[in-house]
């Protein structure tokens, strides 16, 4: 029995790096100035220093303005409130990312609620959740449009194929069944809680799973030649001791010989996510600035 084709996220990502790169260099000979993203970090939360550390290298490697504000853990609300609302009005900021979580002292949905729909790169304000919802051109969450993208590289047209998404998250399984419902597909969105969920899924020709289950759907509950999208990041006991590994939603070595193609953990979805950031960023500037989007992205 063949094997499933491993769906090479991470050269994908690079591709779309290089594609903002270059329409960042074009924008920037357009309008005199770069593109710029303002990332917000409150509090030390040693996950979330790492991945604004990263979001920064890749911002000035693709030729855009790099903003960081690092506020300490005690600020309060208002204070979050009022820089959010400055950097709304900073005609040199096109993006704004407030990293989650948040302090327990403020209210995470107060400050998605302030951005700018405009800047919403991360595409959580309820506004931009609205447009996608009525089809409407707006920001959409990094890692479900990544996903998307993934998908139609892959396969090309989606229309008319059976989608299930595992997962019924703000920020991955809510918007991801609004973009596949936007591509045709006919979708269901399923959760831990779902009557029979193996049968569910056993049904779809695109599997996303995103619901933070180690190896939960087993190469069993795959329809043969599926197309599955593993968004789990979760760390188990590696077989050295004292050490961990990372392992996605699905159990990959059973999927690898049911699926037709098949996301890995790690370097599946998860570069997509900062490369989707930076289109995002780009897009917005254009907009912003009466240019036209670079084709590609």
């Amino acid at each position: 029995m063949s094997q499933a084709k491993i769906i090479d996220g991470a050269a994908f990502a690079a591709g779309l790096r290089g594609r903002v790169a270059e329409g960042v260099a074009a924008f920037r000979a357009k309008t005199g100035r770069a593109p710029g993203l303002a990332v917000v970090l409150v509090g030390e939360d040693p996950a979330s220093q790492v991945y604004v550390r990263s979001k920064g290298k890749a911002t000035i490697e693709a030729g855009m303005v790099s903003i960081e504000h690092k506020l300490p853990p005690e600020k309060t609300q208002d204070d979050l409130l009022a820089l959010v609302r400055e950097l709304n009005a900073d005609p040199a900021v096109d993006g704004i990312l407030v990293q989650l979580p948040l302090p327990a002292q403020i209210n995470e949905n107060a400050v998605i609620a302030t951005i700018d729909p405009d800047k919403d790169v991360d595409g959580f304000n309820p506004v931009n959740a609205g447009r996608l919802a009525i089809g409407l051109h707006g920001f959409v969450p990094c890692t479900p449009l990544g996903c998307l993208m993934l998908l139609k590289d892959t396969l090309g047209d989606l229309s008319g194929l059976d989608a299930v998404v595992v997962g019924r998250s703000n920020i991955v399984g809510k918007p991801m069944a609004q973009l596949l419902i936007r591509e045709s597909c006919t979708v269901t969105v399923a959760h831990s809680r779902t009557k029979d969920l193996p049968s569910v899924v056993k049904r779809a020709d695109i599997v996303v799973a995103a619901v933070g289950r180690p190896r939960m759907i087993k190469g069993d509950w795959l329809k043969p030649g599926a197309t599955v999208i593993d968004v789990g990041i979760n760390r188990v006991p590696a077989d050295e001791p004292g050490k961990t590994r990372l392992v996605g939603d699905v159990a990959f070595d059973e999927a690898l010989s049911v699926a037709g193609a098949i996301t890995p953990v790690p370097k599946g979805v998860g570069p997509m996510t900062i490369a989707v950031l930076l289109r995002n960023t780009l897009v917005s500037a254009c907009r912003r600035e009466h240019v036209a989007v670079p084709e590609g992205l």
